[in-house]
């Protein structure tokens, strides 16, 4: 499998300092970290790595911590023995598990050889592509999605925040959750001493022509679903375009926190050259006719 791989980040529009941080290795065989590519790169055995973090505590705080929980998990997926034995979905999940309990554990630490930086703690999301799979691990609510031309959007991770929890009980809609004041309440994070940092992890079957999205809640607590996805029939042949087009989007609708977008396509180039499924443009066409039908009757899209 190839993979192209395009990454953003934005300050935003109200914030002072950005507290966001990514990370990619589209080969963890070559063990090259990246924060910019649009190259397509044969994944190696070991697969490709994406990590998204979020942080909070204010200041440099924040800062500090996404960017500990992301050259920690880095750290540890430069020791060879650890990977070498990658051989089945369970120790893909083991060594997941244990990536974010380390980096919890180091963001503990600096926060007891600094105290000014008490407080501070960072979501993460995770998305390892192997043997044709995804495995998503996040704690928090910066999310992984999936978009397919045939078949649309779709959350592959559930928020751990407060607003999440009031629509699982039914006391919120998700139309109204974008609009809540508690929208930036979350139930779990790395970093947390009264909170164990358990994070959740899945595993999805890659499908002929999906692309990924990791993203802070920067571009996900503000834009909706349905948004994003129209971004996407727009743009998914170039993931840069797509990545830049999702920023965007962000900052149009406010952009009162940092966004972070990590655009992961496995579409490769002789397919993009050519119209490369007439069922995908179809559908394309088809949906991009409803988003327009939903700007002229003003509905929200």
């Amino acid at each position: 499998m190839k993979i192209r791989v395009s990454g953003k980040t934005d300050i935003g529009l109200e914030r002072a300092n950005n507290e966001d941080y990514f990370s990619f290795c589209p080969d963890l065989t070559k063990r090259k970290w990246n924060n910019s590519s649009n190259e397509f790169v044969k994944i190696g055995r070991l697969g490709a790595i994406s990590i998204v973090a979020d942080g909070m505590g204010g200041a440099n705080a924040g800062e500090i911590a996404s960017t500990i929980a992301v050259e920690t998990i880095k750290g540890e997926l430069s020791r060879s023995i650890l990977l070498s034995s990658i051989d089945t979905e369970d120790k893909v999940r083991s060594c997941l598990l244990e990536f974010i309990k380390k980096a919890n554990k180091a963001i503990l630490k600096h926060i007891e050889t600094d105290p000014e930086t008490i407080g501070m703690g960072t979501t993460i999301v995770i998305l390892w592509i192997l043997h044709n799979k995804a495995f998503i691990a996040w704690c928090g609510d910066s999310r992984c999605y999936v978009f397919n031309p045939k078949y649309g959007l779709k959350c592959l991770t559930k928020d751990h925040s407060y607003v999440q929890e009031l629509i699982d009980r039914g006391e919120m809609s998700v139309k109204e959750s974008y609009k809540s004041p508690d929208n930036c309440i979350i139930t779990r994070c790395i970093g947390d001493r009264d909170v164990s940092a358990e994070p959740e992890i899945v595993v999805y079957n890659i499908q002929r022509h999906d692309q990924f999205l990791l993203c802070s809640d920067g571009l996900s607590a503000y834009c909706k679903d349905n948004a994003i996805e129209h971004v996407y029939y727009n743009k998914y042949l170039n993931v840069t375009d797509c990545c830049n087009a999702l920023v965007d989007l962000a900052i149009k609708s406010g952009g009162r926190d940092n966004i972070t977008v990590l655009c992961i396509s496995t579409i490769d180039d002789d397919e993009v050259k050519i119209p490369f499924n007439l069922w995908n443009e179809i559908t394309r066409q088809i949906k991009m006719l409803w988003f327009k039908l939903l700007n002229v009757w003003n509905l929200e899209v």
